[in-house]
Order: structure tokens, then C-alpha cells, then sequence
């Protein structure tokens, strides 16, 4: 990435030589360059929430020479994918460790801020979550300049903005890039934040039938049970007496929770790379008292589950890595769970029919067999012989 300050190597995470899709984008350029013209003066407290792959930190961490004074740099993500990246990227750059705070949205955030760089989420009720946290550290001085590609901001976005902080505007937009430039109003009447949001699952889905889940921020269909869920939990194994369950990319954790619900004896372990959904699950297992054994673990997929010690896996995989659509992330997910199921231990899987998943599930486990279908998704089970 080139830089007003010079060029920088980065990479997302895990870096794969082989991943043609970069760590930042013309939004990233254009918010450097406008640091850069001294049109924001970087001292205090300097918050950058959302930066993707730690493009936008390890720019400003990594520049010489740094003004006299400069205060702390802090990011915040919901993303632990981001935070590795950004590690690794500072790493890269010779940054010390420590001279970045990295925070997670489950975080207490700074309780000061005098600079914040907001890059705009896809998720505006993360954006909305995460402006209301930052809000009562934001005072008449602070700086407030937002970045996304023309396509990612629309009203609703300045909307939030100008409710939340203050009066706010967008620039010309340059590389199909915009920035968002917002004055904060300390007057300003916020509202309450509505974040985490719970509501009752429908009935006629299994043993969540009813049951309440709990949505932070940011979590895929936080105010209703997504059509792929609801078909995969009316196909799920129950009752098949599985020791060690994953529900992996757990989001609100519904899925692993009816497990745990039909089989008080089983363990289950949710993870997601997600801050806010592996907390959104925790709170959805609180909510219904789940019996047995409930772990919670924000990491990269599988890593760090041992081989050979699970009996099911679960799972809803994304096909989207921000606005790019790739199956990258899916296939990561069957890989490690092969490697972590017990020979005879399965993985079950719900995905659009389009996607094709049998496809790689054949490839990979030498066998797939075909659960349940409908004219939009499919449950899919691979054996681990």
C-alpha cells in the first residue's frame, strides 16, 4: 500500500501467498491522504474503529518522523481475523509491541478521544453499537473523519453519525472512495443504545423451540432467525449421543445451544472469529440455562483444537470476506474440521445449493451424503472414516 509516507507491505490473515484479495482499499488511501495534508492534527487520544486489516494503524504507527507529543493509537475491531492481521502487519513494520493498543467491541473503550478514524462497517447496527460506546469519550475538540467506498455509505450511515456524534457531511468521493466528516455536538441528545437485542425463537424447530437468543452488535440476523438456520436446525442429529460438539462460526450460537438443550451430557464448543457473536452466544446459553459442558472460544476457526477430539462439527459458513465473495473461509472450516473429528466423528453442513459444497466436502472426506434439501439450502454430512 502506497502511503503519503512511504510504502508498507501487508497482508490479511492467515496470509496466503496464494489470496489474491488485498489488506486495505482506496477508502484506507484516501483517509492517509487526508491525515497526511495536516487537515487532521494526530496528538491525544487517537481511536481508529473497524480498520479491517490494520492498514489504517500500522500506517500511522509505522510513519516518520511522528509529531512531539503524539498520545496513544488504539484500535477496535470485532474481528480477531483484523487483530491477528494487525499484529502481524506492525510486526512487519519493526512497530514495538505496546505502541498500538488493540481492543476488542467487547471492550471498555478509551475514556478519552480526541482523534477517532471510523472505518464505516458493513454492519450499521455494529457502527451504531460502537459510535454510542465511543460517545461519551468524544468532546467539542475531537476530530471525527469516517472512510468507506462509495458503496458502503449511504444515508443511514451519515444518519448515525449525525444522531449520535454530531453534525456530519461526506466528501467528494476520489477512487470510488468517500470520507465521512463529522463535528461533534457534545449537546447532543443520544439515544439509548439497543444493543445487545434479544428475542423468542419460533416454535416448531426442535428443542430451541421458544427459546430466547441473545444478539450483540454486528451478529448475522440479530433481530430474527435467518431461513438457513431454521432449516438447519430442523435437520440437526439430535439426540445421536455426540461426547464433543463444536458449533463452529457460532454466531448467536442457536445452533449449538438446541444441541446442548436435546443432550444435557454433550460438551459443546462455540466458536467464531467474531468478538460480538461469541459473546452473543455465552449471553444465548445464559439466557436458557444450558445444561452440561458450554465453552466459549473467539479464534480462527478450529486452531487450537486438538486432532482427533471432536465428534460433530457444525456449521453455517460465510461465503463473504467483506464485499468479496469467496469460498476461501468455507474450505478453511472443512479442513480443520477433518482434522479435529475423531475417525467416525461427522460434520454437518447448511449452504445455499449454488455454493456447492459437496463438491469440496467429496474432495476432501472422500464421501457426502445429502440430508435434507430445499429449493434454497441444503444439509450436507461428511464422515470421517
Amino acid at each position: 500500500m502506497t502511503t503519503p509516507w512511504g510504502e508498507l507491505e501487508l497482508a490479511r490473515f492467515p496470509a496466503d501467498p496464494r489470496d489474491r484479495l488485498r489488506a486495505w482499499d482506496a477508502s484506507d488511501e484516501y483517509l492517509l491522504r487526508h491525515l497526511a495534508a495536516g487537515n487532521v492534527p494526530l496528538s491525544g487520544a487517537v481511536v481508529v474503529l473497524g480498520d479491517r486489516w490494520g492498514a489504517l494503524v500500522t500506517a500511522l504507527a509505522a510513519r516518520a518522523p511522528r509529531p512531539a507529543g503524539e498520545a496513544a493509537l488504539t484500535q477496535i475491531t470485532d474481528s480477531h481475523l483484523a487483530q491477528e492481521a494487525t499484529r502481524a502487519n506492525l510486526a512487519r513494520h519493526g512497530v514495538a509491541p505496546g505502541t498500538v493498543s488493540l481492543l476488542t467491541t467487547q471492550d471498555a473503550p478509551p475514556d478519552r478521544v480526541d482523534v477517532l478514524l471510523v472505518r464505516t462497517p458493513k454492519s450499521l447496527a455494529l457502527l451504531e453499537d460502537q459510535l454510542l460506546r465511543l460517545a461519551p469519550g468524544v468532546h467539542e475538540g475531537t476530530v471525527v473523519v469516517g472512510t468507506g467506498m462509495v458503496k458502503e455509505i449511504h444515508t443511514s450511515t451519515l444518519d448515525l453519525f449525525e444522531s449520535i456524534l454530531g453534525p456530519t457531511r461526506t466528501s467528494l468521493a476520489e477512487r470510488k472512495a468517500r470520507l465521512i466528516l463529522c463535528t461533534p455536538d457534545p449537546a447532543l441528545r443520544r439515544p439509548a443504545n439497543p444493543w445487545p437485542y434479544a428475542y423468542a425463537l419460533p416454535e416448531g424447530i426442535g428443542p430451541a423451540s421458544g427459546r430466547t437468543v441473545v444478539n450483540h452488535a454486528g451478529v448475522f440476523c440479530a433481530d430474527r432467525l435467518d431461513i438457513g438456520t431454521r432449516f438447519f436446525l430442523a435437520h440437526l442429529p439430535y439426540g445421536g449421543g455426540a461426547r464433543r460438539v463444536v458449533d463452529l462460526g457460532c454466531g448467536n450460537g442457536v445452533v449449538g445451544t438446541a444441541m446442548a438443550l436435546a443432550d444435557p451430557a454433550a460438551e459443546v464448543l462455540f466458536v467464531d472469529e467474531s468478538f460480538q457473536a461469541v459473546a452473543s452466544a455465552e449471553a444465548t446459553c445464559k439466557a436458557n440455562g444450558v445444561p452440561g459442558h458450554a465453552e466459549f472460544r473467539v479464534a480462527d476457526g478450529l486452531a487450537g483444537v486438538a486432532p482427533g477430539s471432536v465428534d460433530l462439527v457444525l456449521n453455517n459458513p460465510p461465503f463473504h470476506s467483506h464485499q468479496a465473495t469467496t469460498d476461501a473461509t468455507a474450505w478453511r472450516m472443512f479442513t480443520g474440521a477433518r482434522r479435529v473429528l475423531r475417525p467416525g466423528g461427522e460434520l454437518w453442513v447448511v449452504g445455499n445449493r449454488h455454493l456447492g459444497y459437496h463438491v469440496k466436502l467429496r474432495q476432501l472426506f472422500g464421501n457426502c451424503r445429502l440430508v435434507a434439501s430445499d429449493p434454497k439450502f441444503v444439509v450436507l454430512r461428511a464422515v470421517k472414516r
